[in-house]
């Protein structure tokens, strides 16, 4: 079935739901931008992002705090694990476990007890990640439930978690007839991430070769997710593919991994002077292959990125400045 191209931002979406003082940043010889010197930049974006009126900025700050470790938002995380809206809930209490945030494992605790599954089963990874793993069975239980947006995040958190004898349960569930395809996509991600390799062979490379880019680009991610060298083989293909944002999708994920094979083409995007106010597919995908591609040639648009007047795009720029400066 066809669908409309998927929006990568990094943000949870299987749960229904400005005024600062600009820093300086510094050159390194040559004129090269300092990701560094840009950090506090980066800050401030995700604390306003925190507390933005709009949930969907709130989540995403919380996403991009999480990816990149950023603890210093951690306070700020805190008091959205009783926000109003339910994704942001999600997002901020898998994000306290991702960040391993120990001194708040009360806080975390109290939510296993929450009206709405998705959150207990949240809490329950969370509190796994804070090492106490007696909760984790929760969450497999709930890889069962007849409600399927429950069930996509139980086995979203069980392929988050890494444990491989868990294999044999989302395979399970991924063939269960009643699964919907969007739990039996989550699957075959949460397949690859716990390293289970007939996954590249059975669907993996399907959706490589599918017609739909929509299908090209979870392919890239769920080949990146599984991290063997076949795999990053297979992504380097897509570096020529014939839509723009799918090359991109794979020069991130080879950055990720470690290669700098997509960097030419991450600089020609950005040299192309594409408008960076403008929230579309493409500027989303070459903003987040930035944070992953240490390059000299690519953090002169760092600064850009920050500037732009679109919130969104900032947050993306504050990803990349900080996994660039960890």
């Amino acid at each position: 079935m066809k669908k409309s191209l998927v929006s990568i931002l990094g943000v949870v979406l299987l749960v229904t739901f400005v005024g600062c003082t600009e820093e300086p940043f510094s050159l390194a010889p040559g004129g090269a931008v300092r990701p560094a010197s840009l950090r506090p930049k980066a800050i401030a974006i995700l604390k306003r992002g925190i507390d933005d009126t709009n949930a969907y900025v709130r989540l995403h700050s919380i996403e991009v705090a999480a990816t990149t470790q950023c603890k210093e938002m951690a306070p700020y995380i805190r008091k959205r694990l009783t926000d109003s809206v339910l994704a942001v809930r999600f997002a901020a209490i898998l994000a306290i476990g991702d960040m391993r945030c120990i001194g708040y494992a009360d806080d975390v605790n109290a939510l296993l007890n929450d009206v709405n599954v998705n959150v207990q089963i949240a809490a329950a990874y969370s509190l796994a990640k804070l090492n106490q793993a007696g909760h984790i069975q929760r969450i497999r239980d709930a890889a069962s439930s007849s409600d399927q947006t429950v069930r996509a995040n139980a086995l979203l958190l069980l392929g988050k978690l890494g444990n491989r004898d868990d294999v044999p349960l989302v395979y399970k569930v991924m063939h269960q007839e009643e699964s919907s395809d969007k739990v039996r996509m989550q699957a075959v991600e949460s397949i690859a991430r716990l390293g289970d390799n007939q996954i590249y062979r059975t669907k993996l490379w399907a959706l490589l070769i599918s017609k739909y880019a929509d299908d090209r680009v979870i392919g890239i991610r769920g080949m990146g997710a599984l991290g063997s060298s076949e795999a990053e083989n297979a992504i380097l293909t897509m570096l020529s593919d014939d839509v723009l944002e799918v090359r991109l999708a794979a020069a991130e994920e080879l950055g990720r991994l470690g290669s700098l094979a997509g960097e030419r083409l991450v600089l020609e995007y950005f040299q192309s002077n594409p408008n960076l106010n403008r929230v579309d597919m493409a500027n989303n995908m070459a903003i987040r292959a930035l944070g992953r591609i240490p390059s000299p040639h690519l953090a002169i648009y760092l600064p850009k990125v920050l500037a732009s007047d679109s919130t969104i795009i900032q947050l993306l720029g504050a990803q990349a400045v900080l996994l660039l400066s960890n």
